[in-house]
């Protein structure tokens, strides 16, 4: 239902509500990271105002006017073309700017509601970045996800959400082939600069057969598809969803899990087999894993996890990758790839560095694996994805949200924090930019562009290296830039890797 404010009392003053009722006042802010603007247009200056007290009195940041700080956007009455324009009218030249989400009414009002940030669904965006003068032509567009541009917010989520649920379900049974099939419709409806309106529309279009066609389809017709509904209401694929969502749980273990019987946490918890250490954390801290995690989160586990490594490898970087290097607000998870300039400083940092924050009561739960690149026969043969990095698989505590940055030497860290599910990987200086092109994503992208090696350039990526078959030498690179350029395609820049 939507919020509308009261109407004026005759006489009153232009201050105050209907029946003398004071604004709300504001609460203190309970959500640090996010900043809302309540776009006029279409919305009026006394609801605008009526809004922006209603939020404020929530705890929620709302700012009078535009600034780069805005992370939320809201707009009422308002198309995707109408707040795209707004927004580039708005940030001007100054393209470097960070882009806020642009968000229907909608989005606020179920916001306010449960009286906290609802997660983001493709229905309540608005805004989609400006496609690229090369992917103008939907005609043309490129068989490898690698050669398009897929930007975080797109105009065909109801289509790709459709598709990525079949293509889960297809992995949940272990059909490759099926899976692959969904993802790359899916992932080709994300870089169109438009909305698919019309069946005619995905003629020509690479990757779409006959099943992901008559899913499109049925969506324009009737709104839903009964399939995805089917499969999403099933009781196999709700109980895979929820095992695979624990950590440490994979699509074969979640499956003997079904097969055995076992449909809820509780099963897990009452049977007698043993779990190992990774599974039992994360059936603990199970609850907290699920909830989004926010940038401004990230980035203060970010400013702890900088401050150890800093103490332990003075000169190290740590760097923020996967979904939040790729624009998003949000994610599940937190990745930091980790180097020195030094070759070789970096070995053993890890466990030392894990150590500290053990003793600082960060860390809920720790598994950490040396680096094994050396003991690979062929390192061009490395296809897993984590590949032979030292890295730790990890379960944090997160910081006290009203502290700006860790408490000094002897000061004890606030122990009641959030568990955050935080993955460090240690790549030497000379690998770095392997690293970060395959850490940040998305995972689609990534099969795409080793795809695409292979198969067009007779050529082995992953993590490590850039690699001609049978033999161990690397092509050099000294930023990602350098690999797409060996690779002959365009620089793709992270906020376009969302395939």
């Amino acid at each position: 239902m939507a919020l509308v404010p009261p109407k004026r009392r005759r006489g009153a003053g232009r201050g105050e509500e209907a029946g003398g009722a004071a604004a709300p006042s504001p609460a203190p802010l309970r959500f640090p990271g996010l900043t809302i603007y309540l776009a006029e247009r279409h919305m009026g200056r006394s609801r605008r105002a009526f809004l922006t007290g209603l939020a404020r009195a929530k705890g929620f940041r709302v700012d009078q006017a535009y600034s780069p700080e805005v992370t939320h956007v809201v707009m009422e009455g308002s198309s995707a073309t109408e707040a795209s324009g707004w927004l580039d009218r708005v940030l001007g030249a100054s393209g470097s700017l960070p882009r806020p989400l642009l968000l229907d009414i909608s989005w606020f009002t179920e916001s306010m509601g449960q009286g906290k940030p609802v997660p983001v669904e493709g229905r309540h965006c608005l805004g989609v970045p400006l496609p690229t003068r090369s992917q103008a032509d939907p005609g043309c567009l490129p068989a490898y996800a690698c050669q398009r541009h897929s930007p975080l917010n797109h105009h065909n989520l109801c289509f790709t959400e459709a598709l990525d649920t079949l293509a889960e379900a297809a992995g949940f049974e272990g059909s490759e082939g099926r899976f692959l099939s969904f993802r790359r419709a899916a992932s080709v409806l994300k870089a169109l600069p438009g909305p698919i309106t019309s069946i005619s529309q995905l003629r020509g279009l690479p990757h779409f057969g006959d099943h992901s066609s008559r899913i499109v389809q049925e969506l324009l017709e009737c709104g839903v598809s009964s399939e995805v509904e089917r499969i999403k209401q099933s009781e196999r694929y709700q109980t895979m969803k929820l095992f695979t969502h624990i950590f440490g749980v994979g699509v074969k273990t979640a499956d003997k899990w079904y097969r055995d019987g076992l449909r809820s946490l509780a099963d897990l918890q009452g049977q007698t087999r043993k779990l190992s250490r990774q599974q039992e954390a994360g059936i603990c801290h199970f609850e907290d894993l699920n909830t989004l995690v926010w940038r401004h989160e990230a980035e203060a586990i970010q400013r702890v996890v900088e401050k150890a490594v800093r103490q332990v490898l003075p000169g190290a970087t740590v760097t923020l990758t996967g979904g939040f290097r790729r624009g998003k607000l949000q994610g599940h998870d937190v990745d930091f790839l980790i180097t020195h300039p030094v070759e070789g400083q970096e070995e053993g940092l890890l466990p030392k560095v894990m150590d500290l924050l053990e003793s600082q009561g960060f860390v809920l739960y720790r598994h950490t694996q040396s680096n094994h690149y050396q003991d690979l026969k062929d390192p061009a043969q490395s296809t897993s994805l984590f590949d032979a990095y030292e890295r730790c698989f990890s379960i944090l505590r997160l910081p006290d949200p009203t502290a700006a940055f860790r408490p000094e030497a002897g000061e004890e860290p606030c122990r009641d924090g959030k568990a955050v599910r935080v993955d460090l990987v240690v790549a030497p200086a000379s690998q770095f930019a392997f690293a970060l092109l395959g850490w940040t994503g998305s995972q689609h992208f990534e099969r795409e562009l080793r795809r695409f090696s292979r198969a067009e350039k007779q050529l082995l990526l992953n993590s490590h290296g850039l690699y001609v078959p049978g033999k161990k030498e690397s092509f050099p690179a000294a930023s990602e830039e350098d690999i797409f350029r060996h690779l002959g395609l365009e620089y793709i820049a992270p906020e376009y890797r969302n395939a």
